[in-house]
């Protein structure tokens, strides 16, 4: 299964369910056999243009929205079991890549432990934020699911759902990327 797979089947499952079809349903709408709506969604399709545009269509969406990260999941990666490659410029840890266009914001946070660590409100439909701890220990994430970080750690995570960001150390330092499939209305730090 490679990366393009994982991201369509996520893509399709998250919109099937947000639209609460059943996978017959939606098969139907889309013209094509349960059995290959079923092996797409499980990263197993090679789905053409032609049935990316068919699934859209009977989604309501675009086939580029098949094909574009949207933050279906929660990703997280340790320094401690980080993969570094040796590279002719560096060593180089890859966190993540994305497909699509949009926005994206990068900024650093500085958070302490005297702020309160309240909800913040859900970005724009398909924002995604990822974090990446620069100093100190940090709980981050959507309300419910959020995951405790320590330097060197990353998290990837709808940021179209509640979430939070709460230093659990005296002070916390983060590289905050967010990005919208369209030019959002920012709040001063775009972290909503």
């Amino acid at each position: 299964m490679t990366e393009y797979d994982e991201l369509v089947a996520r893509n399709v499952k998250r919109l099937r369910a947000e639209r609460k079809l059943s996978m017959a349903a939606l098969a139907s709408q889309a013209g094509l056999s349960k059995q290959t709506l079923s092996k797409i969604e499980q990263g197993e399709g090679n789905p053409t243009l032609g049935t990316l545009e068919s699934i859209g269509m009977a989604l309501g969406t675009s086939a580029r929205a098949l094909i574009t990260e949207w933050g279906s999941s929660i990703r997280v990666q340790s320094s401690a079991g980080a993969n570094w490659v040796e590279t002719a410029n560096g060593d180089v840890r890859m966190l993540e890549q994305l497909y699509g266009s949009g926005y994206v914001r990068s900024v650093i946070v500085r958070l302490d432990a005297q702020s309160t660590g309240s909800a913040n409100e859900p970005l724009s439909s398909g924002a995604l934020h990822q974090v990446y701890v620069i100093e100190g220990q940090a709980e981050v994430g959507p309300i419910g699911k959020t995951v405790h970080l320590t330097e060197g750690d990353y998290v990837k995570f709808p940021a179209d759902l509640p979430h939070q960001f709460k230093a659990t150390t005296d002070t916390a330092l983060l590289h905050v990327l967010t990005s919208y499939p369209q030019v959002p209305q920012l709040t001063p730090f775009g972290l909503g």
